[in-house]
């Protein structure tokens, strides 16, 4: 039995606790964020040559599966706020990667395309990135890497009301 000022480990910091009894290694939000830096760091490691984050990946992926979208209905797909979403894109759109434009429907709104530049520079990344997304889970058994995306999945549902928001 854990004496008084110890904790059983596992267990969650009530309010007012000392935080010093609440590991880092146990809250779920630090362990999502340093799984994240470690993918960023895989993917920036082996997609290097391509100089795209994979925050730009996204976009581009949504574009190849959409066709056309405007900036709002890419913010909302790939959990951006509108600011970031129009930085990333204006970089995109500078580099031949994406066209943008007014929308024929709704004068207010920009949509963006891929060049077909774009589209090529996702099929020359496609290997690339795979093998930075197997590498974020390669130390799990296989079918821990699957139980893991189907939880990562099923949190990312339930809070699927979430504004996006903090450093990407």
């Amino acid at each position: 039995m854990a004496g008084d000022g110890e904790r059983k480990r596992g267990a969650s910091a009530d309010a007012g606790d000392d935080l010093g009894h609440w590991p880092l290694d146990e809250r779920p939000g630090f362990l999502a964020r340093r799984l994240y830096q470690i993918h960023v760091s895989l993917f920036g490691q082996l997609c290097a040559e391509f100089a795209i984050t994979p925050v730009q990946y996204s976009l581009l992926s949504v574009l190849a599966e959409t066709g056309e979208a405007d900036q709002t209905s890419l913010a909302r797909a790939v959990a951006l706020d509108r600011t970031t979403t129009t930085g990333a894109l204006k970089r995109l759109q500078a580099r031949g990667l994406i066209r943008r434009g007014v929308d024929a429907r709704d004068r207010r709104a920009l949509t963006s395309q891929l060049t077909e530049e774009g589209r090529r520079l996702l099929q020359a990344m496609e290997p690339a990135v795979r093998q930075a997304h197997a590498a974020t889970v390669d130390r799990l058994e296989p079918c821990e890497r699957g139980d893991l995306v189907r939880l990562m999945r099923k949190l990312v549902a339930a809070h699927g009301d979430a504004e996006p928001g903090g450093d990407i």
